[in-house]
């Protein structure tokens, strides 16, 4: 009986942090316009990860990940801006997160898991 009392209990908690999954992604596409949303959208992929089912977990990985290799990219492309090359590299990283950000959106729709969390690609 315990076992059914837990479930029911994690099923709303469940289907909120798969409800933060999307919320994350959609703060980080609104990021592009408002760049503070970005860090807004990782410390909320912090604080919920740990709360969700096993597929919304490696939601949270990725977008954490993703995050810290855009800033990443971000960083070296301002370092490199004096070089030329800057923009071109801030450019790639835009577009590389965007290209994450949907990629993300659409395997969250099916609920199903990011295949590879790690990956630095997308």
């Amino acid at each position: 009986m315990n076992n059914v009392t837990e479930r029911t209990e994690d099923g709303p908690r469940m289907r909120e942090a798969a409800k933060m999954v999307q919320k994350v992604y959609i703060i980080y596409l609104a990021g592009l316009i408002i760049p503070i949303a970005h860090l807004v959208g990782v410390i909320m992929a912090y604080i919920n990860r740990g709360d969700g089912a096993p597929w919304a977990e490696t939601h949270f990985r990725y977008q954490i990940r993703s995050f810290w290799i855009f800033f990443l990219y971000c960083v070296i492309g301002s370092l490199l801006v004096f070089a030329g090359i800057g923009f071109l590299i801030i450019l790639a990283a835009y577009i590389w997160f965007i290209i994450r950000c949907a990629k993300g959106l659409k395997l969250h729709a099916r609920e199903e898991p990011v295949p590879d969390p790690a990956t630095w690609l997308w």
